[in-house]
């Protein structure tokens, strides 16, 4: 389980099951059709690896778990739920590296900027994430630097009213460097153990962006040298394959550390959070799967293996 201190709501791996569901469909009943009753060749090892590329796993990593499920079982009868057992435990074990929490208490307070293309979830993660923290007893100080539009701003401020979090905003087409100044500053003013900061998602616009982030980052460190602590990107699951874009553009842009993906429990093809561990190494730090606050909670390899393989008990 993830090592973040706070207890997860029971119920939370049932719902990553369910919100998991359309992905996890698509690959058990495929493992049903290809290996119930039928001994494993050649045409079968090729067939799973073919569903698991379909579900975003990742081309290397789908060659990798046919291979496992296949050594040492030609021309032997595989169980589907064997397969999906193997399944589990070759995605938690590719998983693993990135299952590693977000904020550190040898920063105090822990200053994070969050980052993503306007639609995927960013403002709306940053309350979230808020929620998180404020149930888990941490105080939080949001920073509304998405000032180019209204309706971020707005969102925070509701999610600040919504969860006791001091909330620091200006008017819209403020410099987004000073709200993050002043949110840093009232955080330590405060001794306040988090401050999230938003930012503008216009990658269209990357020299613009790039500027931006850039001022933010250098005005932060006049209040704390080792400040920002992380970099967060939030993406959305349902973009699929162009969340690996995303990933890629960031991290020139903005320095990424680390992960979350939202709405799993919109899309067939889940799998790209696997594709995307697999091919940049970053950390996952939360995952989403519903619209309710709690929905959003701390990401666990063996959980997350296990919900997207549709197995049962502990993978091997």
């Amino acid at each position: 389980m993830s090592s973040e201190d706070a207890p997860q709501k029971p119920g939370f791996f049932a719902r990553l099951r369910q919100g998991l569901k359309r992905t996890t469909s698509g690959i058990s009943d495929g493992i049903t059709s290809i290996f119930t009753k039928k001994k494993l060749d050649a045409a079968s090892i090729e067939d799973l690896e073919d569903l698991l590329i379909r579900a975003d796993l990742g081309s290397a990593l789908s060659a990798e778990i046919a291979a496992a499920v296949g050594k040492g079982r030609y021309d032997k009868e595989i169980a589907p739920d064997e397969v999906r057992a193997i399944l589990a435990g070759e995605i938690a074990r590719a998983l693993e590296p990135a299952e590693r929490p977000l904020a550190d208490a040898a920063h105090t307070p822990f200053v994070v900027l969050v980052v993503g293309v306007n639609g995927s979830g960013k403002t709306t993660t940053i309350g979230k994430l808020a929620s998180y923290y404020r149930r888990t007893g941490k105080s939080v100080v949001l920073g509304a630097g998405d000032t180019f539009r209204a309706a971020a701003i707005e969102q925070l401020q509701i999610w600040g009213a919504r969860t006791g979090a001091r909330v620091i905003a200006k008017s819209t087409g403020s410099d987004a460097a000073g709200v993050a100044f002043e949110a840093l500053a009232a955080a330590q003013h405060d001794h306040a153990d988090i401050v999230l900061i938003d930012t503008a998602g216009r990658l269209q616009n990357k020299s613009g962006l790039m500027a931006e982030l850039e001022k933010i980052v250098r005005v932060l460190k006049k209040r704390d040298d080792s400040a920002p602590h992380a970099v967060i990107l939030v993406l959305d699951a349902t973009t699929g394959q162009n969340a690996l874009s995303q990933v890629e553009e960031f991290r020139k842009v903005a320095n990424v550390t680390g992960l979350v993906m939202t709405k799993l429990d919109g899309t067939a093809r889940g799998g790209i959070l696997v594709a995307i561990v697999k091919r940049f190494g970053l950390p996952v730090h939360f995952v989403g799967v519903g619209e309710g606050e709690e929905d959003l909670q701390p990401f666990s390899a063996a959980d997350f293996a296990q919900a997207l393989a549709g197995a049962n008990g502990n993978a091997p």
